[in-house]
């Protein structure tokens, strides 16, 4: 059963910093979650995690079709993901970067992307960024500050690892 909408700084933030010849365990824990199918992804968050390396990885690319949920295939409200992906495209445009000149401190289409697959599933977000708390501005928004807005939860990797009751 999928819990969680997984962003590639989620899990590729804490591979770089935890490497899986150090903490081994931890990293077959995670990848139990992933061949579980405990996670999701949209197409284009999938494409940018093809290039983790090492056997977390291989198990992304051997699990493509548990965390894609693609458009028009399976049994998920895929209509209802495009419609928030279009709002969400028009509401929170100021803070695109590719609408912005990629302007820094602001989230790209596939970040609206995994927020949009979250909000229609109901899940939690995965991600590693954080939250303008220091200098909140109208113009440079993280995932976490999109999902406040949008009344999505967000998680990091260490409050995944809580969730799941896992433990080095």
């Amino acid at each position: 059963m999928t819990d969680y909408c997984l962003d590639t700084s989620g899990i590729s933030n804490p591979w770089e910093v935890l490497p899986g010849d150090i903490y081994e365990g931890l990293w077959n824990r995670v990848q139990s979650l992933i061949e579980d199918s405990v996670f999701c992804c949209t197409p284009e968050i999938y494409a940018e995690m093809l290039s983790i390396m090492g056997s977390l990885g291989a198990c992304i690319r051997n699990h493509g079709n548990c965390l894609i949920r693609e458009i028009g295939n399976g049994n998920w409200p895929w209509e209802a993901y495009l419609e928030h992906v279009e709002r969400m495209r028009v509401v929170h445009e100021s803070v695109i970067s590719e609408y912005n000149g990629n302007r820094k401190g602001t989230v790209g289409l596939n970040d609206i992307s995994i927020i949009a697959l979250a909000k229609t599933l109901n899940l939690p977000v995965v991600s590693m960024e954080k939250a303008n708390i220091y200098q909140p501005s109208t113009n440079k928004r993280r995932i976490p500050d999109v999902c406040a807005l949008e009344k999505v939860k967000h998680m990091d990797f260490n409050d995944l690892l809580r969730a799941k009751g896992i433990k080095i």
